[in-house]
């Protein structure tokens, strides 16, 4: 059965900023930067009716485009770190997002995530990997940044458990529109067609 996360994916240019952040951290099994993205919402291992639901539920997202940037590194478990991670800046349009997502998901009865969301993008898992080399790992890419880039659509994603993250498969795509206004307008104009048949 697929483990099932809304996510967003990570344009080329920013991946290939990520990319370069590879390397120099001893432990470290670096995510495949075909795989990066930057999880909205995990859902988990759920049977296909349920996965159907969510679906259909996230139809219902109507949300404009944003920009995004990736800025910042860090590390996840402080006394034993286990994964080291690219932040993301500030963004109001993310967390509004999210924040929806996650609503659809407790209505359903998804259970909620006992953390907090943080945005990232994870860059490598670690296993054995000493305080003190990720400390310096990541004081030496602290000035981490990359271009602003456009979000256009959210995903449902899938993955299969696999050492290291990844495969990860996109099995369905809702696109985030260009002007909310306009995108407002169509869904008046479309329902009054439908009332004066």
């Amino acid at each position: 059965m697929p483990r099932l996360f809304t996510a967003l994916e990570i344009p080329r240019d920013a991946a290939l900023s990520l990319s370069l952040l590879r390397g120099g951290l001893p432990g470290a099994r670096w995510i495949d930067v075909e795989n990066y993205h930057m999880t909205l919402r995990f859902i988990g291992d759920v049977e296909g009716h349920i996965a159907d639901e969510i679906a259909n539920a996230l139809d219902r997202v109507h949300r404009p485009s944003f920009s995004l940037n990736l800025s910042g590194v860090g590390a996840f478990g402080q006394k034993k770190p286990h994964a080291v991670w690219a932040g993301v800046s500030a963004s109001p349009d993310l967390a509004a997002l999210q924040g929806e997502i996650d609503r659809i998901c407790q209505r359903l009865g998804i259970p909620a995530d006992p953390r907090k969301f943080m945005p990232h993008v994870t860059l490598a898992r670690l296993r054995n990997s000493s305080p003190l080399d990720v400390a310096q790992y990541l004081s030496a890419r602290g000035n981490f940044s990359t271009l602003p880039f456009r979000v256009g659509r959210f995903v449902l994603m899938s993955s299969r458990d696999s050492v290291g993250g990844g495969p990860y498969i996109v099995e369905e795509a809702w696109p985030l529109s260009a002007d909310s206004r306009a995108s407002s307008r169509i869904d008046n104009a479309s329902d009054a067609v439908r009332i004066m048949r």
